[in-house]
């Protein structure tokens, strides 16, 4: 499983109904509500061999109330 973090952020006023979406859809293992540029952090497990991108856009980025995302992959577990 690939570790990956998204940050997320939303137009205004819509930050809950966003995390509610994700949080129905079943796809972050963590989700928490963010200071700063973005309103939202997922932790994301997703399978090895699956293209990480179109993972993130089919099951996340379309959801409405999302303006921009910054995905971090991580490598290794200190």
């Amino acid at each position: 499983m690939q570790c990956v973090f998204v940050q997320i952020r939303c137009h205004p006023g819509q930050t809950y109904k966003v995390a509610d979406q994700i949080y129905e859809r079943e796809v972050a293992s963590e989700l928490y509500s963010t200071s700063g540029d973005f309103d939202l952090l997922a932790k994301l497990y997703i399978e090895d061999g699956k293209d990480i991108g179109k993972f993130i856009n089919d099951n996340l980025l379309n959801i409405p109330g999302i303006s921009r995302s910054l995905t971090t992959l991580t490598f290794k577990a200190f």
